[in-house]
């Protein structure tokens, strides 16, 4: 979970964790960002307000770097004005805060499904791993 609040960014990665899914942690955008350039992930979850490099800011990157991975934006400020001037920008989902944990789970299975084609009686695999067929979170 790339979100600067450590207690928000370990809630969600022990949840992820027990539902199944490999998980990294960053504290920031700019932490996020260098993980992306050695690791493949197969979903970033990021928070927009944070030191160093907002999530606007990492979208920017990744937009740039043209990217594919899918974006869930679980954050308390929805950068409304910088999406409607850059629409392109816009992640899968955005998660506005608070929300309760079956919520932010339920968000990560909705975006893999859309993302990687599967339908609703589609099983996500229970344990993830790095590989071409696997899934790895970057939150």
């Amino acid at each position: 979970m790339v979100d600067d609040n450590p207690l928000i960014r370990e809630l969600y990665t022990k949840a992820l964790a027990d539902a199944g899914y490999e998980v990294d942690g960053a504290e920031d955008g700019a932490v996020a960002w260098d993980a992306l350039q050695v690791t493949a992930y197969d979903l970033l979850i990021t928070d927009n307000v944070m030191p160093k490099a907002s999530g606007l800011d990492l979208l920017k990157k990744i937009y740039a770097a043209r990217m594919t991975l899918p974006i869930i934006m679980a954050t308390g400020t929805f950068p409304e004005e910088e999406f409607n001037l850059y629409p392109e920008l816009q992640p899968e989902l955005t998660l506005l805060k608070p929300h309760t944990v079956t919520e932010f789970l339920e968000a990560v299975e909705e975006v893999l499904y859309a993302h990687n084609g599967l339908g609703e009686e589609s099983v996500l695999p229970p344990f993830c791993q790095v590989g071409p067929s696997s899934n790895r979170l970057r939150l």
